[in-house]
């Protein structure tokens, strides 16, 4: 079987406009994922139960439960209850920030939890209340503790974003299907697809390898 290079060059614009595409709702899902994640994560370990119990049943069904099932709740389900149909990058990003969240709560509090119980004592012999060593101690070391999960996780959603093409949005994954409903192109098609998520997670895995010498380099000064 002969692998049509020329397919592959006639497609590229599409694809890579596609691959931006994926890139902007991974970027914005992992940003809004982490704000959720980090009042997630420190509702986790609250002192105050109701808030620890809520915290607790939010990550445990957003990780008990499959990501496409999510995409779909939020598309088709939701609508069903506001009245309000749901614009399919809206639900998207929707779906992947809540999701990722979850998992970046998680991340969180084990950074927190990891760093040494001193410091909070210590904060507190200050005159600091709880939020304030929360932020300006805590927090601050336990982020550079977490920033290889946090890369994992990005690396991760940057994959599973591929299944927001369920509710016809154009990413990645989508163009390529496209693409091939006009040109029949399977193999070519997908082994460019491949490349392209392989390209984009290995500059993923480099750039967190980078920060993580970084701040490594930061602790020795």
């Amino acid at each position: 079987m002969d692998f049509d290079f020329s397919l592959v060059v006639n497609a590229l614009p599409l694809l890579l406009e596609g691959a931006f595409v994926t890139i902007k709702i991974t970027a914005l899902s992992v940003m809004f994922g982490i704000v959720i994640g980090l009042f997630a994560g420190i509702a986790r370990i609250s002192s105050f139960w109701p808030v620890r119990a809520l915290a607790a049943v939010y990550v445990d069904f957003i990780r008990g439960t499959p990501l496409l099932v999510q995409i779909y709740l939020m598309y088709f389900a939701l609508p069903v209850v506001t009245g309000m149909r749901i614009d399919p990058f809206v639900a998207a990003i929707t779906a992947c920030s809540v999701n990722s969240g979850a998992y970046v709560a998680e991340i969180f509090r084990a950074g927190i939890q990891a760093v040494d119980e001193g410091q909070m004592e210590a904060g507190r012999s200050l005159g600091m209340t709880w939020m304030q060593t929360m932020r300006y101690i805590i927090i601050p070391q336990a982020f550079k503790q977490v920033i290889p999960p946090l890369g994992n996780e990005f690396i991760a959603l940057l994959k599973d974003s591929s299944l927001v093409s369920v509710i016809g949005f154009e990413e990645l994954t989508r163009r390529g299907q496209l693409v091939i409903a006009r040109t029949y192109g399977s193999l070519e098609i997908w082994v460019s697809v491949a490349v392209l998520y392989l390209i984009m997670t290995l500059t993923i895995s480099r750039f967190v390898a980078y920060l993580e010498r970084r701040f490594k380099t930061d602790d020795r000064r």
